[in-house]
């Protein structure tokens, strides 16, 4: 069966994908960072990029917000071949002392979306991501939070009390895609992990400056791309 919703042919997708929620971030991505990038999808506004990173082919795919979108678009992308998948995106900071600005990369995520809990018929599990992914994400940025986070449906529905709750149990950060992406990874047999970059902490009303965020996401994208180099052997 051809993918319905990324309009695209298993030669357009690189082996390495990024996955960014937002569509103007992957097209930001694939301009500022890749070399020759071309467009492969528009359709229902999941903009995917093809382009080259110091000579390795990597692609960028908007995920949109939450995980029956990035299920959707990651269950696709591995029918068209992709081999390892990483996103790239914001969480809001549960545990004290993680900041604004600051990263985080996650070595496993509770499963608090109902995507996940579709996917395993109710059954207990803990997705965690690829072990090279994840070490090569560590090695590639230098002074990142590395902990256990938690995805989740609603994102209004979180409170600081529910923040601190998560925390006492090691959650570092909240965000709504990276266990089903973790969860999709072992079952479709692709390698997957997450940076994210901390938008705001748990009930702020707002996020944190636009500059402060723009430099940690531009963090996390070369991270990523450096884990890319990493896995590839040329770093």
């Amino acid at each position: 069966m051809s993918p319905i919703h990324i309009r695209a042919q298993a030669d357009d997708l690189a082996p390495y994908v990024l996955l960014p929620g937002d569509p103007h971030r992957a097209r930001y991505i694939a301009e500022r960072y890749l070399e020759k990038p071309r467009q492969y999808n528009e359709n229902r506004a999941l903009w995917g990029f093809t382009g080259t990173y110091e000579g390795v082919p990597v692609s960028v795919q908007t995920t949109g917000m939450g995980t029956p979108s990035a299920a959707i678009v990651v269950e696709e992308l591995a029918t068209l071949g992709a081999r390892t998948m990483i996103r790239v995106g914001t969480a809001g900071a549960a545990a004290p002392g993680i900041r604004s600005g600051e990263v985080v990369v996650a070595s496993g995520a509770v499963p608090g979306d109902g995507t996940t809990r579709q996917y395993l018929k109710g059954a207990p599990y803990a997705p965690v991501p690829d072990f090279d992914v994840l070490r090569a994400l560590v090695a590639s940025a230098p002074g990142a939070h590395v902990g256990l986070i938690l995805t989740e449906d609603a994102f209004y529905a979180s409170t600081p009390e529910d923040a601190r709750a998560w925390a006492k149990l090691g959650v570092l950060a909240v965000e709504m895609e990276a266990a089903a992406l973790f969860l999709l990874g072992k079952m479709r047999g692709f390698a997957a992990g997450a940076i994210l970059a901390v938008s705001n902490n748990i009930g702020d009303p707002e996020l944190v400056e636009e500059t402060v965020l723009k430099r940690a996401v531009d963090g996390i994208i070369e991270a990523a791309l450096a884990a890319i180099l990493r896995l590839e052997g040329k770093a």
